[in-house]
């Protein structure tokens, strides 16, 4: 290829919910670098190796390029008709046999970064009627939804720290100098920590893990891993007992319930704490000090504060502490973000939020926001009964090595359905059981508008990208494969797929109580972005349109974040419900655990995140697993000695849902009794096609658990905080 074919084209980046705006240099059809776009309203030019790395993942050999299905036994190539002919073709017969809670329907990680992934998925669900849904959300960030949902009425309305005028930011589990951010999308989140320190603020950061967010701070609590909903109620009561607690004027007539929450944190005092977290009392009166003391706070909770075994009661408390300090909805505290495609209802609901509407068939599981845990799938398909889930269709998901207990998920995967769709562009430790794959081309095949994240996004912006690259020839667009797939489970397979569109448009217009002229001037070449359009049109900005967006490709600004409590609140009573009744049903369980103490002899397992991955749908790109970013266990030197391993060394890890082996790695940056393991590694299964994740597979972390220890409020895996021994191996 000449060098006059070469071109630049602009991409907002899918790798992680930074959505920093990339420049890609463009060979031909071949992506061959990627640099940050200095023009991008939001990034302004920040890109991390994830980033770097985009003409990799999209030039991957190990791709997918044409369906896959199974034919006596064995997946082979098949044309787009085959694959959905025989989708269409089995599973309404299963539906009609066993009802629809028979198919079940697993959405990882990878879907929020997607435009098909944000408009399409709920269209589905609805074509086939299931309760049987399972998400990346439980084993991650379910805790916050649940207590947003029970403190604001909407789950999805998430206070994110004003990153950049907070005087004060406390961080609790996480560390977005490796992550950039989750929850809280914000590129460059290490520049805006600096920026922060800068201008005098303080940064506090409470981990088990001496990160590198962790050495940047003012303040480092090495807390006891899973104790932070512990640590928080007592900053909650040192607050209320030292009469620090300011709502202030703009709260005084939205809150619900505060006395009843000085009641319900009466007995975790500082001292009562102390000794489940392994924080000095004075330490924890000097936190919540500060935190008073500062002109402005915020307090942000994130994975290791959630994945623990009161990750609700963690989440619900850093949003207390938002309250009492007076720095929920206002500047430089924690703020609801406002998303250029939030449609405006014509009449919000005050219905408040509910948990429970329906359990697990198996474990009795209640759902979360329409979902059940992740940990529950593999009952769920392998014990016989009457609601068995038969067919599954996974998308973007890798359960087999996410969820809790892979082994016996991988095993009901190949052994107890009569049909599996993996909608996924390789063949990994779960797409391998699947009679059918539908693989998506490359990111710079794919337009790109970030639905998902705007609305957690520290600063309101609106950027579109248009696909760099066309399509290669056989290959179908993400949206038409999405669409394809509701019309194919829906019994209208080989209807056009713009029906899937127009129904999604009349959904919008009757949400937002419009009618059809206001459809008449959308523009756009596809589906898509014709909803994009509609939108942007119904959404909360005046004359934003998709042509505005194409008018200034990095972006348009639309402010900083700004109050607005009213405008998400949901609840019954149209205030913030501070003690919400699941809630106070759930403190009992956490005034119990302050006497529980760690098994002698027992470390305590956290996970980690490196910069180069996120979790385990980046392993095969050669530069980014390599260096430090290693599947090795952080082990401190004290405990090291004391159990004879070695830096370098192979040590037999212990759970109880079985063992793995891992390579030592003795350092300081983690506190004594703890141990950590990075998420989503354990490529060494057999059938899959990833030449270079399976040469460093790496150990599954999530096998050490059986899947039992669940948040009961979320139904989120317990991934951080539970107990493991230690054996060198050989011994």
């Amino acid at each position: 290829m000449s060098r006059t074919a070469q071109r630049t084209a602009l991409r907002i980046c899918p790798l992680c919910e930074a959505t920093c705006g990339l420049t890609l240099t463009v060979d031909g059809t071949r992506v061959t670098g990627a640099r940050g776009d200095a023009d991008d309203v939001f990034s302004r030019g920040f890109i991390c190796p994830k980033g770097a790395a985009f003409g990799e993942l999209d030039g991957d050999p190990d791709r997918l390029t044409a369906p896959l299905i199974r034919t006596n036994g064995q997946l082979r190539e098949a044309s787009w008709r085959e694959a959905f002919d025989l989708i269409a073709a089995r599973i309404r017969p299963l539906i009609e046999e066993y009802g629809p809670h028979a198919v079940g329907v697993v959405l990882g990680n990878p879907n929020v970064h997607t435009m098909a992934g944000a408009l399409y998925p709920p269209v589905l669900l609805g074509a086939l009627g299931t309760r049987s849904l399972f998400t990346a959300s439980t084993v991650d960030q379910m805790p916050k939804h649940v207590s947003s949902g029970l403190l604001f009425g909407d789950p999805f309305a998430i206070p994110v720290p004003d990153l950049d005028r907070t005087d004060h930011l406390l961080l609790i589990g996480a560390n977005p100098l490796d992550s950039n951010g989750s929850l809280c999308t914000a590129p460059d989140f290490p520049g805006r920590l600096k920026a922060l320190k800068a201008r005098g603020g303080t940064l506090t950061v409470i981990d088990p893990r001496r990160t590198r967010t962790a050495k940047l701070a003012d303040r480092h609590v090495a807390i006891r891993p899973g104790a932070d909903a512990a640590l928080l109620a007592a900053l909650a009561h040192v607050l209320l007992e030292e009469k620090l607690a300011a709502p202030g004027p703009h709260l005084a007539d939205r809150l619900d319930g505060l006395a009843e929450v000085e009641e319900a944190v009466r007995e975790f005092t500082p001292e009562a704490v102390a000794g489940v977290c392994d924080v000095t009392p004075q330490e924890i009166r000097e936190v919540a000090r500060e935190l008073a003391a500062a002109p402005t706070a915020a307090v942000y909770v994130r994975v290791g504060g959630s994945t623990v075994a009161f990750g609700t009661l963690a989440n619900w408390l850093v949003d207390v502490l938002n309250a009492l300090t007076g720095n929920l909805d206002r500047p430089g505290g924690a703020l609801f973000p406002l998303s250029a495609t939030s449609v405006v209802s014509s009449s919000p609901s005050r219905k408040g939020f509910a948990l429970g509407r329906w359990r697990s068939r198996v474990g009795g599981h209640p759902e979360a926001k329409g979902e059940l845990p992740l940990a529950a799938l593999a009952e769920e398909i392998a014990t016989p009964g009457e609601g068995r889930i038969r067919a599954l269709i996974t998308i973007a998901a890798n359960p087999v090595l996410s969820a809790p207990d892979g082994d016996r998920l991988d095993n009901a995967l190949a052994d107890d359905l009569d049909l599996m769709i993996s909608v996924d562009p390789y063949l990994n430790e779960t797409s391998r059981h699947a009679d059918v794959i539908l693989p998506p081309p490359p990111p710079s095949r794919s337009a790109h508008f970030d639905f998902a994240f705007n609305g957690f996004a520290v600063r309101n912006q609106a950027r579109y990208t248009p696909a760099p690259v066309p399509l290669d020839a056989g290959t179908m667009d993400e949206c038409e494969i999405h669409a394809r797939l509701v019309l194919a489970v829906s019994g209208m397979h080989g209807a056009d797929p713009s029906a899937v569109d127009d129904l999604i448009v009349d959904r919008l217009l009757r949400k937002a109580g419009a009618g059809p002229e206001t459809a008449a001037d959308l523009t756009g070449t596809t589906g898509p972005e014709r909803i994009l359009d509609l939108m942007l049109r119904l959404g909360p900005y005046d004359g934003l349109t998709l042509a505005a967006l194409r008018a200034a490709p990095h972006g348009i600004d639309l402010g900083p974040l700004q109050p607005r409590l009213d405008q998400v609140l949901r609840t019954r009573t149209g205030r913030v419900e501070l003690l919400p009744d699941p809630i106070a049903a759930d403190l009992p369980r956490l005034r119990a655990a302050l006497d529980v103490r760690q098994r002698e002899g027992a470390l305590l397992l956290v996970g980690r995140r490196h910069l180069r991955s996120n979790n385990s749908w980046m392993h095969n790109l050669p530069a980014l697993n390599g260096g430090s970013n290693r599947c090795t266990l952080h082990i401190h030197p004290q405990d090291a000695e004391r159990l004879s391993v070695t830096d370098g060394s192979l040590v037999r890890v212990r759970g109880a849902g079985g063992e793995i082996s891992a390579e030592a790695e003795v350092t300081e940056s983690v506190r004594a009794g703890v141990v950590s393991l990075p998420h989503g590694w354990g490529h060494s299964r057999p059938g899959t096609r990833l030449s270079v994740a399976s040469a460093r597979p790496g150990a599954n972390v999530n096998q050490l658990l059986d899947g039992t220890l669940l948040d009961p409020l979320s139904g989120t895996a317990v991934l951080n905080g539970f107990e493991v021994t230690l054996t060198p191996t050989g011994v």
